[in-house]
């Protein structure tokens, strides 16, 4: 897809700043103190695509200024290390208080709760603000002004289901509060959350061009292929099928025939797949995961997900003749190799698998090889964070459809063209043996873990299939200590900071 302008970018950061820079710092970015002027602003168009790409920035979140730093959004670079919290990844050096929370210390004060609760505030603040403001705009095609709106819409509705999927039900601002004391609400419910975000999405697909996803900005699938995200999340399978479907039938998207490059900027240009991404632009905006995993060593893979690979004649190596447990690195899916480093293919970098090498397993998803021995160009990748793509349209809507009706032709039809992806070919699903909806639905669950490692979707899959109490405690961490998950920690708590500032604010149940 095609970068912006450096300028355009670094102003629409400049809008951010102003933006927010006067926040009060108790409620997290929810009152925006210090806005531009409606004097000087919203006098045409190009303020409000200024706006807009500004609220687009604030998916990154703090760009770090130097190696080493960090901030950003979680739906970003952030999103590979939720998977230390899954039976797929471990996070080392103790980031974001991960590696604590993997073993069940997680309170009012872990790093992590904060950095998703404020940072998805910020976001949401952005928003409102542009929608209280944009019908000030004179001179502009009202037709135009809405498919703004139905961006902004498709953003606020991200970020209320990024609250919705770690903390449950939240405050709820439709709009910009009047001052601090009117941000000083209760939180809504669940179901209130996302009866707002299927709003948002409604209005967003109603208006939004009905185009491939080509330049940053979303489209009417992406809007599509979130509602089937969050349908699939609250079980409304026959619904989720349906817009899948929709989706699927639309000829808007495809799967990309080179699975390892759609996540680097070389392959990422007018990808059929990719349905929505964050866009970096050096040296305004970088994407750092790719240094964080080579030149600080934060985030390595489980031996038990090592082992989830089938061989490649589609058996697991329980059952494959192929495997050989003496190197069980041979014969295996393609998206294996695609994933994890094998012992010799180390590239210059701080570390190898001779050198630090804590879980025994280590990533190659998301990293670019070829630059990876120049500190200072592994810091600069400005290859775009995807954050939807057409498989997981088809995955969900295998998903959707085997609950609703169990294993009909299309189920096994929308496994298998994942499986068949150019670079992949893997073997179509056994029928003989996948022949219940049980058995399906767990293929399905076995299919994505393969397919989405370090994109951050396993442990939210744990969670909203209610497994993850039951399969994390059966995963020994490298520190050789079973990971914890209780009951409790399907919802996070609050911050403190929150909580000592809004007393209509409840603690979610344990903490």
């Amino acid at each position: 897809m095609s970068k912006k302008n450096n300028i355009i970018a670094a102003t629409a950061a400049l809008f951010c700043i102003l933006l927010f820079s006067s926040c009060s710092k108790n409620f997290l970015n929810k009152v925006p103190l210090d806005q531009p002027s409606s004097q000087t602003f919203w006098k045409s168009e190009s303020d409000i695509q200024l706006a807009v790409t500004g609220c687009y920035s604030t998916l990154k979140g703090i760009t770090p200024s130097s190696p080493g730093g960090f901030g950003g959004f979680p739906l970003n670079f952030e999103r590979g290390y939720l998977d230390g919290l899954s039976d797929v990844g471990y996070v080392y050096w103790g980031l974001f208080g991960i590696s604590d929370m993997s073993l069940g210390n997680i309170s009012s004060n872990t790093n992590l709760c904060a950095l998703v609760y404020s940072n998805s505030y910020s976001g949401i603040a952005a928003c409102n603000y542009f929608m209280d403001n944009v019908d000030k705009t004179v001179g502009v095609d009202p037709a135009k002004i809405a498919e703004y709106k139905g961006e902004v819409r498709f953003l606020r509705a991200l970020f209320y289901f990024e609250l919705s999927n770690t903390f449950g039900g939240v405050p709820l601002y439709k709009q910009t509060p009047a001052n601090p004391d009117a941000a000083k609400i209760a939180k809504s419910s669940l179901q209130d959350v996302l009866t707002f975000v299927t709003e948002d999405l409604d209005s967003a697909i109603a208006v939004l061009p009905d185009s491939a996803y080509t330049n940053g900005h979303a489209v009417k699938g992406s809007a599509m292929g979130m509602k089937t995200r969050v349908l699939l999340y609250e079980q409304n399978w026959s619904a989720a099928a349906s817009l899948a479907q929709q989706i699927m039938s639309s000829g808007r998207f495809s799967l990309y025939n080179d699975y390892p490059n759609m996540f680097l900027d070389a392959g990422q240009t007018n990808n059929p797949e990719i349905m929505f991404s964050t866009e970096y632009l050096t040296p305004d905006a970088t994407y750092v995961y790719g240094y964080n995993i080579e030149y600080s060593a934060q985030v390595f893979l489980r031996q038990t997900f090592m082992d989830a690979f089938e061989c490649t004649d589609g058996k697991p190596i329980t059952q494959s003749p192929l495997y050989n447990p003496a190197n069980p690195f041979l014969n295996r899916d393609p998206r294996f190799y695609y994933t994890i480093r094998l012992p010799g293919e180390d590239w210059p970098g701080f570390y190898t698998y001779a050198t630090f090498n804590p879980s025994g397993v280590e990533n190659r998803k998301l990293i670019d090889t070829a630059i990876q021995g120049n500190y200072t160009q592994a810091y600069l990748d400005d290859w775009d964070y995807v954050l939807l793509r057409y498989a997981d349209i088809l995955l969900m809507y295998a998903e959707a459809q085997n609950e609703a009706t169990g294993p009909d032709a299309s189920v096994y039809a929308a496994i298998n063209q994942v499986r068949a992806r150019p670079g992949v070919n893997m073997p179509p699903v056994d029928q003989s043996i996948y022949n219940t909806q049980d058995l399906v639905r767990n293929y399905i669950r076995h299919e994505r873990e393969v397919e989405f490692p370090m994109e951050g979707t396993r442990y939210f899959d744990l969670k909203r299939w209610h497994i993850a109490d039951t399969l994390l405690p059966t995963i020994v961490d490298a520190s050789g200590v079973h990971l914890v998950f209780e009951q409790r920690q399907y919802l996070w708590p609050f911050p403190q900071t929150e909580l000592d500032v809004n007393k209509n604010l409840v603690q979610n149940p344990g903490y």
